[in-house]
């Protein structure tokens, strides 16, 4: 008797487009018409940007609860949260403060905060969570992590000794750092931020530079949030006593990933703490392929902290095939093949506008869904 293929549904979302769930339900109809023998298990899983929370409660079996916040532009808002079974509290900042959020005639990072981040993990820390998982990606703000520290009780004062606003374009005036009233239970909580860029705070590659003009940023505007960033860390560091300014990923989302540097906290690619937390490893120890995908597999899907990259890297340390979809293919087979996915059907298959193929979505989708099982069904 044949024994029954095992495959891991893992894909990303398509961002914008098509939600991991909505791409799972296309391959396990597929594969119910065309390997029905198949034992599917559905992993939806991200990399720390918008989604991760609802995927992380779907993987693991969390629970998702709201909280008010304040948004990127000081507007009340509802965002999510997951506890995990084991505890662990996961937090995105793109819910409270994600570039979505902000209109795109108002997109501007000297005005945009973290606060209300900050205040979710605030309200957790008083409830009596100590294990935090914090989602740096698809943020719309650059303030160093100002307003999530101000939320926590920390203060930022200028010349005269009066409090700032949260945001990017009080960075420069910042002359005095105030931790003394930071959430007591924030020295005992092991907080872990998501992040899939390695990019220091300040200079060419810092985040203003690399981000800012997506999040609205004009050169004038880049140039003053990359000068406010080098004043307001170099003070930083001097409050907590460490280097952050050139520390890898202190630049992630607007330089949030130094703030959580200075509050003791770590920086984790962020599909690696995905999948650690939805017990990955163990699930790929059974199984005989994975199947991944996201919007566009192109050079930046297999680099540092990308979903498809860091399932890549285990399939491969475990000897499983990992096959691809996505809606479109940027790479060669032999560039597919190095990162370690030697096969991938793409949703669109003749020349198309990126317009009706967004369109055509769903369709394109289970289309493509059906090729790429009759294609595994053919090797077995």
């Amino acid at each position: 008797m044949t024994k029954a293929m095992h495959i891991l549904l893992a894909p990303d979302s398509f961002k914008g487009t098509l939600t991991s769930r909505q791409v799972i339900e296309a391959l396990t109809q597929a594969a119910a018409e065309l390997l029905p023998t198949a034992v599917l298990t559905p992993i939806p899983v991200a990399d720390g940007g918008e989604g991760t929370v609802e995927a992380m409660a779907a993987a693991a079996g969390g629970q998702l609860h709201e909280q008010s916040v304040t948004g990127p532009l000081g507007e009340p808002r509802q965002a999510c949260w997951a506890l995990l079974p084991d505890g662990v509290c996961v937090v995105e900042m793109a819910q409270a403060s994600g570039l979505p959020l902000v209109p795109i005639h108002r997109r501007d990072p000297r005005q945009t905060t973290t606060y209300g981040t900050g205040q979710q993990l605030a309200g957790l820390i008083r409830a009596g969570r100590r294990r935090l998982l914090l989602g740096l990606g698809g943020s719309a703000t650059h303030d160093v992590g100002l307003g999530l520290m101000s939320a926590l009780g920390a203060r930022f004062l200028d010349e005269g000794g009066r409090e700032l606003p949260p945001v990017g374009a009080s960075l420069a005036q910042v002359a005095h750092i105030d931790l003394s009233g930071l959430e007591p239970g924030l020295a005992q909580c092991q907080l872990i931020a998501m992040c899939d860029v390695t990019n220091p705070l300040c200079g060419p590659q810092g985040a203003a530079s690399i981000y800012g003009p997506q999040k609205g940023a004009d050169e004038a505007c880049v140039r003053q949030l990359d000068a406010g960033s080098a004043h307001f860390g170099r003070l930083l560091e001097q409050a907590v006593g460490r280097p952050l300014i050139d520390m890898p990923g202190a630049g992630a989302a607007g330089g949030l990933g130094a703030a959580v540097l200075a509050l003791g906290g770590q920086l984790k690619r962020g599909i690696d703490a995905v999948l650690d937390a939805c017990g990955f490893d163990k699930l790929l120890s059974t199984a005989d392929l994975v199947i991944s995908g996201e919007g566009r597999v192109d050079a930046q899907s297999v680099s540092y902290g990308k979903v498809i990259g860091g399932i890549a890297r285990r399939c491969a340390e475990a000897g499983v095939p990992l096959a691809l979809i996505a809606g479109s293919l940027a790479l060669s087979y032999e560039e597919l093949a190095a990162a370690g996915c030697p096969a991938a059907m793409a949703l669109v298959r003749e020349p198309m506008a990126l317009e009706d193929a967004l369109a055509q979505a769903q369709p394109l989708l289970h289309d493509a869904a059906r090729r790429l099982m009759a294609l595994i069904a053919l090797r077995r």
